[in-house]
């Protein structure tokens, strides 16, 4: 009774396998939040299912736009991918039929507003895309740490307050969070914050 309890199962996976229309996969956003939001030097893939040859990977360009196959100067900045992929499906409709786009972020930089900027005596001062919960020591990991001019304890955040509010200056002693691993200076950062690094007078 096992045995052929078990033969029907096989054969019913088998018919399930072998029937039927196979269904398309969803669009899978990469490398970033379906939420996050393009910025110029962004690289992305935007994939046309079935269409390789309408299927490219792109850098998005300073002036926020790119262009694939059949659309020329797409604007790409300030939109999230599950965005810009529905406004090259519209585009291509006039081509294609039906088309079916996924835009994957492959690497990511993120509008000015989105960065974190590190400046001065970092051993690889840059721009870094904010993620949430963020704080000085991910920033700082990311940057390599200090130089050996820093003055790691003089560091401070600039922090712009939005709509334009004042301008926050605020302390941050890198040595000790570094060296000594003092996590009371491991501040949070916030998007657009600036950590200054000044150089050590000898």
């Amino acid at each position: 009774m096992v045995r052929s309890v078990l033969l029907c199962a096989a054969l019913a996976l088998a018919a399930c396998g072998s029937a039927g229309t196979p269904t398309l996969p969803a669009p899978v956003e990469a490398g970033a939040a379906p939420d996050y939001v393009i910025g110029a030097g962004d690289t992305l893939s935007v994939v046309v299912y079935q269409m390789p040859e309408l299927s490219v990977d792109l850098p998005v360009r300073p002036d926020g736009r790119i262009s694939v196959p059949l659309v020329p100067d797409m604007v790409a900045t300030g939109k999230t991918p599950t965005q810009l992929a529905k406004d090259i499906e519209g585009r291509l409709r006039e081509y294609v039929r039906e088309p079916n786009v996924s835009v994957l972020v492959r690497s990511f930089v993120g509008p000015p507003d989105r960065q974190i900027r590190v400046i001065g005596e970092a051993a690889q001062p840059m721009a870094i895309p904010y993620r949430e919960g963020m704080t000085v020591l991910d920033v700082m990991i990311q940057a390599r740490g200090l130089t050996r001019y820093a003055a790691g304890n003089s560091a401070e955040i600039v922090r712009r307050e939005p709509a334009g509010g004042a301008t926050q200056a605020i302390p941050v002693r890198l040595n000790d969070l570094l060296r000594d691993g003092d996590i009371s200076q491991d501040v949070a950062m916030r998007p657009g914050d600036t950590l200054v690094i000044p150089q050590g007078w000898f």
